[in-house]
């Protein structure tokens, strides 16, 4: 690794290469203690409890209070649901998984020019989750790019493939509007204005991180990503096939189906921040498989990198006290640039005793 948080090609081996390398075992590295390993059953029993809300109606004046009603249900909850007839074109949503797809593909040297061990880099491709601090390796490829304005970013994207510009930037914007119109119903769902921060949700940070979770010879020992929350307000994620995983309150983990043409909802730390804890944000984990590759898109949507977020005044009263400090978006990436996801969570930082 070199000193200015750029990664050399030969202190760097993505999973993609490896896979080639290892068709019946894993390295070493990436076989997680027996407690932290997956229950792969799960697969078999995918719930069809979790969520599906159908925001056709979201325009409708009749429609919208049960509307509001079903989120409020799945973010006191879950702090999840999936959405259909969300108004991004199939041909969107698929373009970017496909343009995903051909980046990863792409020989190695062709991407190492993006490769760097620095948070805070505006583009930044990887392995694991910070494979400079990480003890244990994650079976993941990465490359995440901020998106929000579109016109002040895109130009650092990869030019290759010729598609992934075009493609990926259609469905950064479209996630983009999708984002604001589900923050409005959730702030609703809380009680608050639907215009709370309006202008602070519309130029906020989105970060886009593309991720690959190649085939592994052996799921049952390894995971993609970690247990973990996202620190923003809302991730909205696409994904090719299933391979998320969920943790309810009670702690246990529930598969979550493919619903072809649905896209993900996840609460992040800052919606739960922002809601004085009436809110979680969503603890989740990526499982592998063993015969295919898993492409995801997680649009990480959060205020801008300085913005200071705490409890909105209206949810704070005698019976429900201030219970977090303020924290911000660049507080988290300077968090995490020291400490690896197992030795703790910026959020937790931010709790009051």
């Amino acid at each position: 690794m070199e000193a200015n948080g750029n990664i050399s090609e030969a202190s760097f081996t993505s999973v993609t290469a490896l896979v080639q390398k290892c068709k019946e075992n894993i390295p070493e590295q990436y076989i997680l203690p027996p407690i932290q390993r997956p229950n792969l059953s799960l697969i078999d029993h995918v719930s069809s409890s979790l969520p599906l809300i159908d925001l056709s109606m979201m325009n409708h004046p009749t429609h919208r209070s049960q509307l509001i009603n079903d989120i409020h249900a799945a973010c006191k909850n879950l702090g999840f649901f999936q959405v259909i007839n969300h108004g991004i074109p199939t041909s969107i949503v698929e373009g970017s998984l496909d343009a995903a797809e051909e980046f990863f593909n792409m020989p190695s040297d062709e991407k190492i020019c993006f490769a760097s061990a620095n948070v805070h880099d505006p583009v930044r491709y990887g392995t694991s989750m910070n494979h400079g601090l990480d003890k244990v390796f994650y079976w993941r490829d990465f490359i995440k790019h901020y998106a929000n304005p579109l016109s002040e970013w895109i130009h650092l994207w990869p030019s290759n493939p010729p598609i992934y510009k075009e493609k990926m930037g259609s469905y950064a914007k479209a996630a983009h509007i999708l984002q604001k119109q589900l923050m409005e119903l959730v702030l609703e769902s809380l009680g608050l204005n639907m215009n709370y921060l309006h202008d602070d949700i519309e130029h906020g940070s989105q970060v886009i991180a593309v991720n690959c979770y190649p085939s592994c010879p052996e799921p049952d020992l390894a995971l993609g990503m970690p247990p973990h929350t996202d620190y923003g307000t809302m991730t909205i994620l696409n994904q090719n096939q299933q391979g998320l995983e969920i943790m309810d309150h009670d702690k246990k983990w529930h598969s979550v189906p493919y619903v072809e043409g649905a896209l993900i909802v996840q609460l992040g730390d800052q919606l739960e921040v922002m809601s004085n804890g009436r809110y979680k944000s969503t603890p989740h984990r990526a499982i592998l498989n063993m015969q295919k590759k898993r492409i995801s898109i997680a649009s990480l949507h959060s205020m801008q990198l300085d913005k200071k977020v705490g409890p909105a005044p209206e949810l704070v009263d005698e019976q429900h006290p201030v219970a977090y400090k303020e924290g911000s978006f660049g507080g988290f990436l300077d968090f995490i640039s020291v400490k690896s996801l197992s030795e703790g969570k910026y959020i937790d930082t931010l709790k009051n005793p």
